[in-house]
């Protein structure tokens, strides 16, 4: 499984990441995300979760491989 990861530092709530994964990621009265900083994406969701970490223009999201424990 993959996980996505949000870096809360880097992040300035400018919503491309909500607006593609609506399934994941809500918006708080501010703008940025409502999500936990680790969240599993669905097989179904990769390619989203993929743009989205394209398409944030302050690099706050990752993939990364989720390893069973």
């Amino acid at each position: 499984m993959t996980t996505l990861h949000l870096d809360w530092t880097r992040c300035r709530g400018r919503g491309g990441c909500v607006e593609l994964l609506p399934e994941l990621i809500g918006r708080d009265e501010w703008g940025y995300p409502l999500t936990a900083t680790d969240v599993p994406v669905p097989r179904a969701l990769r390619g989203a979760a993929e743009q989205a970490v394209r398409d944030c223009p302050r690099m706050a999201l990752q993939l990364s491989p989720r390893f069973a424990e």
